[in-house]
């Protein structure tokens, strides 16, 4: 009797033992799908958020622009910043968005995805967020150029401008370097056919493609009404709010969250936690050492510390950093800022020589950091970048700096002479800058008929607006 319950104990737990078995084995080959998709989710998720950060950025650069010009400009200061990442917006759904991730053609530019339809793929993000997440890029690379050109641009031009910049210029770039078949870079280690150039978040395929066009902008229209005096010295033209400036400054660098961790693109693995946490690291670094190298700069040349360069030596450590990020150590972000803060203030300085008014330093921030940012990685990696060699000071040899020199000229002369047309023909056509009277009024009340403070900018009569602008003021300016 014992035995044969024994028998039957036995033959109950091994029916039971195929059963747990068998069931535990369905579970699992149905809960992977479920896991795969949570990951889609979760990545979706991440590139969405990312996105909200980076077009917050547009905020920042408003207010830094705003408070560091004079308050007669500041409505139109304001309407630039949001229009410029409008028309951005349409544009580059239109066409840019091909231009940069169509089809490649010979790795110099995309030919289809125009007009962005609802693309979907199971198991992939949706193309949609990752459209997303490239305009507001878009979007930052044309609003570089709105300080560098403030107060004496016609809005027309500008807005024309932005149109050209999202449709062809940055897309351009962006199809060399990221879309996976570009002759600088396709992702492939062994760089056939492609040079390996390696720029994480944009140092130069956003920063310095919006750096070159300011650059060329402020050149063609020439410097501020007193700029400089008779003698050929510069004048200081003060911004009229430090208050705006500085806020305007932590909300770029907390967009710059969304930025360079953003670009990691996926958030679903250790790996992926992985990279994400050293990015925001050396990001935040590099601000920190970018501003502390820029205030010890101004510092010594004018015997007080000076708030405006430090503001943009942030800036500059964000910019220096953004190629870079995901491929140095800490201590390799740090000596980064602490190059790029001083290079501002000697880059300002430089600028000044030259008579070209860059009335916020876009230049120096955007174009000239980021040259030095993207030049860094081929000194300073020490995780392989996309030429599948680390950096020279890290013992890779020189494979990756060269890749990156490169790039940065292929890059530059593209942006330098297509921006150059863009901007000489604007000028012999519309025109490029307002009236000499329109300035001096100001481009709130010439270019848009009204005033951003009336209780400080009395409005003048209609009739004598009319007279000066050849414009009228806004119905409620009247």
């Amino acid at each position: 009797m014992v035995r044969r319950r024994t028998k039957l104990m036995l033959g109950i737990g091994a029916l039971a033992g195929l059963l747990i078995g068998t069931t535990g084995t369905s579970f699992a080959q149905e809960i992977d799908p479920a896991i795969a998709e949570m990951g889609v989710v979760t990545d979706t998720m991440w590139l969405l958020v990312a996105a909200f950060l980076v077009f917050f950025m547009q905020a920042g650069f408003a207010l830094v622009e705003a408070g560091s010009t004079q308050s007669k400009n500041m409505i139109n200061i304001m309407f630039k910043n949001l229009m410029d990442f409008c028309v951005a917006a349409l544009a580059f759904w239109m066409v840019g968005w091909g231009i940069a991730y169509g089809a490649s053609v010979g790795g110099f530019f995309g030919s289809d995805q125009f007009f962005l339809g609802d693309v979907r793929e199971a198991g992939s993000v949706p193309t949609l967020a990752v459209w997303l997440f490239q305009v507001v890029f878009a979007g930052t690379a044309a609003t570089i150029v709105s300080g560098a050109m403030a107060e004496r641009t016609k809005f027309s031009a500008y807005l024309i401008y932005s149109v050209v910049i999202s449709v062809l210029i940055y897309p351009v770039v962006v199809h060399w370097v990221w879309s996976g078949a570009g002759w600088l870079n396709d992702y492939d280690p062994t760089t056939t056919g492609d040079w390996g150039f390696t720029d994480f978040a944009g140092s130069t395929v956003v920063h310095s493609v919006g750096g070159w066009a300011a650059l060329m902008g402020a050149w063609l229209l020439g410097p501020r009404m007193g700029r400089y005096g008779p003698d050929g010295k510069p004048r200081e033209i003060p911004g009229h709010s430090a208050a705006l400036a500085g806020l305007g400054v932590f909300i770029l660098w907390l967009g710059w969250y969304g930025f360079n961790p953003g670009s990691q693109l996926a958030f679903k693995s250790q790996g992926d936690a992985d990279a994400i946490a050293l990015v925001a690291v050396t990001t935040t670094l590099a601000a920190a050492a970018g501003a502390v190298g820029a205030m010890i700069a101004s510092w010594l040349r004018s015997g007080k510390p000076e708030l405006g360069a430090t503001l943009n030596g942030v800036l500059s450590g964000l910019v220096a950093i953004t190629a870079g990020c995901a491929y140095m150590r800490p201590l390799d972000a740090v000596i980064v800022g602490l190059v790029a803060g001083p290079l501002y203030v000697i880059s300002m300085k430089w600028m000044e020589s030259l008579k070209i008014d860059d009335p916020v330093g876009a230049v120096p921030v955007h174009l000239v950091n980021g040259v030095w940012g993207t030049l860094a990685v081929g000194l300073f990696a020490t995780i392989e970048g996309n030429t599948g060699t680390v950096g020279l000071f890290a013992g890779g040899g020189p494979q990756l700096l060269i890749a990156q020199i490169v790039g940065v000229l292929a890059i530059g002369a593209w942006c330098a002479l297509t921006s150059f047309l863009l901007f000489f023909i604007l000028k012999r056509t519309i025109g490029l800058r307002v009236s000499p009277e329109e300035e001096e009024l100001g481009l709130d009340i010439g270019e848009h008929g009204t005033v951003a403070y009336p209780d400080i900018h009395k409005m003048p009569e209609p009739e004598t607006v009319r007279a000066i602008t050849g414009k009228p003021l806004s119905s409620a300016a009247e």
